[in-house]
């Protein structure tokens, strides 16, 4: 991989993670229009080290509060009841499916999952699912002739069934096309959350999974040699700054806007690949990564 290389893929990286657009999708994608080599599950495990380092430094509050509450809920039976600590315990909780999945099917995401038109339906499927997702909390928030608006949920609602929810639709996005964010934001507006709680969370959870998957690939990559540092650790650096100035423009963004724009853009984007791998233009497989 070339330092020009990783500088655009850690810019996607970046600037996709924390969209609904999937970012493991742009990155398999704008290496296949660029005729580039697939940079493969372990760059993008190992460069989301740096996206999640700018959730860590942009909601480092509300993390030094909930590990803090948590710790001591550890030796302190009263803390339990902690609005806080119970966060702390629920994004482990939520934690376990994308790790057991993780684990199991990791050929599978290294491999087959990597099939751009597998990448195409799921843009095209999740965007569909974010659009209904979006509509629905729209239509709550606004009430209508007949009904009032009806009252979205905030974290301090969260149960353990809503967690581990939470968690399912999370390790979802182990297949590209299908975004973390997406995913977790759309299933927390299905269970009746608000945008700005649904996508909070989202990021909280996501900080346990993908820095374990990170450190995990780092630890085989060492073992086994396959991954170019240099460049990969200059495309880390690239994902954190970038990745922290989209955190704060999206947080904005989802007070008051729709994620409609997203769902379009997913739908119009499927569509391109699935033409484009129909008529020859792209391999399904394209410029994949022999490692």
């Amino acid at each position: 991989m070339s330092w020009f290389e990783s500088l655009v893929l850690g810019l996607v990286q970046g600037l996709t993670e924390f969209l609904p657009v999937s970012s493991s999708a742009h990155l398999r994608l704008t290496a296949a229009f660029a005729g580039w080599e697939d940079p493969g599950a372990a760059f993008t495990a190992i460069t989301q080290i740096g996206t999640e380092t700018a959730v860590v430094l942009y909601f480092r509050r509300d993390i030094g509060r909930i590990v803090s509450a948590w710790a001591r809920s550890l030796t302190d039976r009263a803390m339990r009841a902690d609005h806080d600590a119970q966060v702390g315990w629920l994004v482990i909780v939520g934690s376990i499916p994308i790790g057991v999945l993780g684990v199991t099917l990791k050929d599978q995401i290294e491999g087959p999952f990597r099939d751009l038109r597998v990448t195409a339906t799921m843009l095209i499927v999740v965007g569909v699912v974010i659009g209904i997702a979006d509509r629905m909390a729209a239509r709550d928030e606004k009430g209508g002739r007949h009904r009032t608006p009806k009252q979205r949920k905030s974290l301090e609602d969260l149960s353990v069934k809503d967690g581990l929810i939470y968690g399912l639709c999370q390790a979802c996005a182990l297949v590209p096309g299908v975004s973390r964010s997406g995913a977790t934001i759309s299933g927390g507006l299905f269970m009746g959350y608000r945008r700005e709680a649904a996508a909070r969370y989202s990021f909280l959870l996501a900080i346990p999974a993908v820095l374990a998957s990170g450190v995990f690939e780092v630890k085989d990559s060492l073992d086994q040699g396959h991954v170019d540092w240099g460049p990969t650790l200059f495309a880390t650096v690239i994902a954190f700054a970038s990745g922290y100035a989209v955190i704060a423009w999206f947080m904005k963004w989802i007070s008051s806007k729709s994620f409609m724009p997203f769902v379009w853009y997913r739908i119009v984007l499927g569509i391109v690949i699935i033409a484009l791998v129909t008529v020859g233009v792209l391999s399904p497989h394209a410029a994949e990564s022999a490692g």
